[in-house]
């Protein structure tokens, strides 16, 4: 193996740390993108809860309403047929009956109160909810447009690394750019390590002398003994 193939394998592995580094960055933004959706969507949840229970009491309140009618009607019809009555029996009957309705009636105009009571609060809390579920999507939809416009970034460069690595790996000997690809593989992207005095930088443990020696020559292929990247000395 010459100079060359080394200065190439370590073209190749800047150019395999840059991919590596990007797919992470992406697929941080990918999660980072469906947490944001997944709060909206919590939130959302939330208001339509709140909007159901409102709903409710809206419901609630017309139909203590319209019964209130009902009741209503039935004490004027009684009052009204209490003028006809021609027997003590019927006048005392009817009487109860008008009493009856009256207390009913209390009893729903308090019931609707109470409800009134809660509508109002909750129509409270789903305006407020509505305000915050706005300023919510507001402040996601321009996190996300953010996050977006960055990540168009990021994937138009990770198709240059892409492209530039197949270039970079066109000169290699086939073999030896298998060999970089296992090693990649097995070191999560990192295959070609600079060494320095004496110690590998993508492991950091030490090599034995005369392996110093030889990375510093830069004629033949080595690995390093613990770590098993292609080890390649820099001067600078």
């Amino acid at each position: 193996m010459s100079k060359a193939d080394i200065a190439t394998l370590v073209k190749l592995q800047e150019a395999e740390t840059q991919i590596v580094r990007l797919k992470d960055v992406l697929h941080e933004v990918e999660k980072k993108k469906i947490k944001l959706a997944s709060r909206l969507k919590q939130f959302a949840a939330a208001l339509k809860e709140n909007t159901e229970e409102l709903e409710r009491l809206e419901k609630n309140c017309i139909d203590s309403e319209n019964e209130i009618k009902i009741v209503d009607a039935r004490i004027i019809k009684s009052n009204e047929t209490l003028r006809n009555v021609t027997t003590n029996k019927e006048y005392q009957v009817l009487l109860r009956e008008v009493d009856d309705n009256k207390k009913r009636k209390d009893a729903l105009e308090t019931e609707l109160l109470q409800i009134m009571e809660e509508r109002e609060k909750s129509q409270a809390i789903v305006d407020d909810s509505r305000k915050e579920y706005q300023q919510l999507e507001e402040q996601i939809k321009a996190e996300q447009n953010q996050i977006e416009e960055q990540t168009t970034k990021d994937r138009k460069l990770l198709e240059e690394y892409l492209k530039s690595q197949k270039e970079i790996g066109v000169s290699l000997d086939p073999k030896l750019l298998d060999r970089f690809k296992r090693i990649s593989k097995m070191n999560q992207g990192s295959a070609v390590a600079n060494v320095q005095d004496q110690v590998c930088l993508g492991c950091f443990m030490n090599i034995p002398p005369q392996l110093y020696i030889e990375v510093q020559r830069g004629n033949q292929l080595i690995l390093c003994p613990q770590c098993s990247r292609i080890l390649y000395y820099d001067k600078s």
